[in-house]
């Protein structure tokens, strides 16, 4: 869709740079020289600057008329906060929603640590980002992988649970097709994401301070937060597994909703948990994501089949010129050239 591009870029950008990739095995490892010298910390900001979206990303939120909040904390859903140091408990609902990436090990196959440094922190930026977006809070990092609620106060179930699916199935996209690309074009393959997604309702959902002191979080303990953990374990490659109380809160979205054991042909992969004594049965079900994806009113098909956005408007890019540097310096000779007489 092209909204990740300016991501792509930082990506590729510490590809192209890593001595190891180019086979220059004699100095690399020298502190002093190569990519440790040309990528940081410092290189990764000034390129995806972390409270402030991309070009290609920024015209996607304007154009579907949302903006990110930069100002979450992580572990600290901001309608919950102020549970933080204290023994109370509340009940809440929410959407929980775990997101993996699998694969990456295989970077390290190729690159040097820092490479696969910049580039994992690059993919899991363009992940905060997006989720950001489309309103969900970062509750925790896990590896190259995220745990996110959807949902406030403010927010009914239905709209949460729509912008979930939003959110999960425009970055399946991206890692699927656009990410995909830029792996293959590398020789890396097996690179991808698998995200399950389930809701609890205020009944279903403790909310309060795990941990002690500085170590602790403001979480949930909830069925439904388990179990969207569990359904990522079910999913297929760049596959979306959700619960009954996802598919029962958008009842238009049936039609992109299958029992997952209509995939494995497997019975007792109907149901992802159940209490026998109270003939309770939980069914999970695999999410038809990318024809959801191109039912939304900002997504256009062009006649390679491919998916694009929707631009309502001209838009303006803001691109930084601080944002360049760091990859015009990478491409020498054409940075700080300057042309004689």
């Amino acid at each position: 869709m092209n909204i990740f591009n300016d991501y792509l870029s930082t990506v590729k950008a510490a590809m192209t740079a890593d001595p190891k990739s180019r086979n220059l095995n004699e100095n690399w490892n020298n502190a002093s020289g190569g990519l440790r010298g040309a990528f940081s910390s410092n290189t990764l900001n000034a390129m995806v600057p972390e409270k402030r979206l991309l070009p290609s990303l920024d015209v996607f939120a304007r154009e579907i008329g949302l903006q990110p909040n930069f100002e979450q904390k992580l572990g600290l859903h901001p309608d919950h906060a102020h549970l933080k140091h204290t023994d109370n408990i509340e009940n809440d609902y929410i959407v929980s929603m775990f997101v993996d990436i699998k694969g990456s090990t295989n970077l390290f196959k190729r690159y040097l640590p820092e490479t696969v440094w910049i580039i994992s922190n690059t993919i899991q930026r363009a992940a905060i980002h997006t989720c950001l977006i489309f309103g969900g809070y970062v509750h925790r990092l896990q590896g190259d992988g995220l745990f996110v609620y959807f949902g406030n106060k403010n927010t009914s179930p239905e709209i949460a649970v729509k912008r979930a699916l939003q959110f999960a199935s425009i970055f399946t996209y991206f890692v699927k097709t656009d990410l995909k690309q830029l792996f293959n074009e590398q020789g890396i393959e097996d690179v991808c994401t698998r995200i399950g997604i389930d809701l609890g309702y205020d009944r279903d959902v403790v909310w309060g301070m795990a941990g002690l002191g500085e170590i602790s979080e403001v979480t949930t303990c909830s069925l439904h937060t388990s179990l969207a953990s569990k359904m990522q374990s079910s999913a297929i490659s760049n596959g979306i597994v959700i619960g009954d109380h996802i598919k029962n809160e958008v009842p238009s979205l049936a039609e992109f909703f299958t029992p997952v054991c209509q995939r494995t042909q497997n019975e007792n992969d109907r149901y992802i948990f159940r209490i026998q004594n109270e003939n309770w049965n939980y069914t999970q079900y695999d999410f038809a994501w990318l024809p959801f994806l191109k039912t939304q009113d900002f997504i256009a098909t062009d006649l390679q089949g491919v998916l694009q956005l929707k631009q309502k408007t001209t838009p303006i890019y803001d691109r930084n010129i601080a944002n360049l540097a760091p990859i015009a310096i990478n491409n020498k000779p054409y940075y700080g050239f300057n042309k004689k007489d």
